[in-house]
């Protein structure tokens, strides 16, 4: 009998991102970064001039900081620990959305954090790609965690029996982005683990019983 499905994003999920790019461009890359709402383009500023940093840059430089500083990342509170337990009851990966020359080291970079599992990249809305994962695992019962209210849109369009649960751990942007589960696009929003933990195992508990 295939075994449930717990389909997680990883930046703002399992790790903090925006907190180390924020500390590494004001550190060494002469930017200043004031994120108010989650609006990127308007974030960031060259720290000597004060004019804001051109969209091109902005991505160049979320490139290198996926290169060369994701030692910089730490995990959420209780992610690693809550995913594990999850594991013990249902399969879990990781869908994250970077380029794919980088899966190997979002892999590695789980691992060295305590956490081995299967990373699937992705570029764009997320429900295609977590169709594909569903029908290589047909599993019988699937939930996705995202951080972003437009990912859990995408899943509901595409996958809509799949249980969403809309969580961002990072308090610098977590007031500020849209709700997926206020707009109906998903089942819950809850932004720690300590909660989303025994969200999850009731859901599953149907399937291990």
């Amino acid at each position: 009998m295939s075994r449930p499905l717990i389909i997680s994003d990883c930046d703002e999920v399992i790790l903090y991102m925006v907190t180390p790019f924020k500390n590494w461009l004001e550190e060494s890359q002469g930017i200043t970064f004031n994120l108010i709402g989650s609006n990127f383009s308007q974030a960031m500023r060259w720290s000597e001039s004060g004019e804001l940093v051109e969209s091109a840059e902005i991505w160049k430089k979320l490139g290198d900081f996926f290169d060369t500083e994701m030692g910089r990342q730490s995990p959420i509170p209780g992610a690693v620990e809550s995913l594990k337990q999850l594991n013990e009851y249902a399969d879990v990966v990781v869908l994250t959305n970077l380029v794919d020359s980088r899966r190997d080291m979002r892999t590695e970079q789980l691992a060295a954090h305590g956490f081995n599992t299967k990373v699937y990249t992705n570029q764009g809305p997320k429900g295609p790609a977590l169709q594909k994962i569903i029908d290589e695992f047909t599993p019988s019962r699937a939930f996705f965690i995202d951080d972003l209210a437009q990912h859990h849109l995408s899943v509901m369009e595409t996958t809509p029996d799949v249980g969403r649960l809309h969580l961002c751990g990072e308090p610098m942007i977590a007031g500020a982005i849209d709700c997926a589960h206020k707009a109906g696009h998903a089942d819950a929003r809850i932004d720690n683990w300590a909660d989303a933990l025994p969200w999850l195992l009731n859901r599953l508990e149907g399937e291990i019983a």
